[in-house]
């Protein structure tokens, strides 16, 4: 008797594969790579925000979609203060770092409930007002695609980009 492999979901597959960013646009790894130190905390003449300010956005904003997922006792954030870092450089030489490794673990989390058979991409949320998993999947790909393009635009300004 030969295995079947599983046939591939038509949309959990494309969900995954944007969430991962390497479909349509630059992916995360290639847009964080090698930036000096010195850099992260300069806002272009004209931006409001720099790179450290772009990376932190994406990564609370990320965590909070998946705390919101995944946490019956979630609480809501306050905007804009939850989601915007304090100060346009990173507090110490660790920070960028920490930030880096946690966009990556919280996006593998939600790549990893995507990919769970067992969740109905369209049931509602038990403690949301109406929102579902696949709603906030695509929230979450998306508002990430736009601030990895953001910050593309800051490396430029700043000289960082090819």
């Amino acid at each position: 008797m030969s295995r079947r492999r599983p046939a591939s979901d038509p949309l959990r597959d494309p969900l995954a594969r944007l969430l991962a960013w390497e479909d349509a646009h630059v992916g995360f790894d290639d847009v964080v790579k090698g930036v000096p130190a010195k850099s992260r905390g300069v806002r272009p003449f004209g931006l409001p925000y720099s790179l450290w300010e772009l990376l932190e956005h994406l990564r609370l904003a990320q965590a909070d979609i998946l705390d919101f997922c995944v946490n019956s006792a979630y609480q809501d954030h306050v905007w804009p203060q939850d989601y915007w870092p304090p100060t346009p450089a990173p507090p110490d030489g660790q920070a960028w770092s920490a930030s880096l490794a946690a966009v990556k673990a919280d996006r593998k989390a939600l790549l990893d409930l995507l990919r769970d058979p067992h969740l109905d991409l369209f049931a509602t949320i038990p403690h949301g007002t109406g929102q579902t998993y696949l709603r906030e999947f695509l929230l979450v790909a998306d508002h990430n695609a736009f601030h990895l393009g953001q910050m593309i635009v800051v490396r430029r300004l700043l000289g960082l980009w090819g």
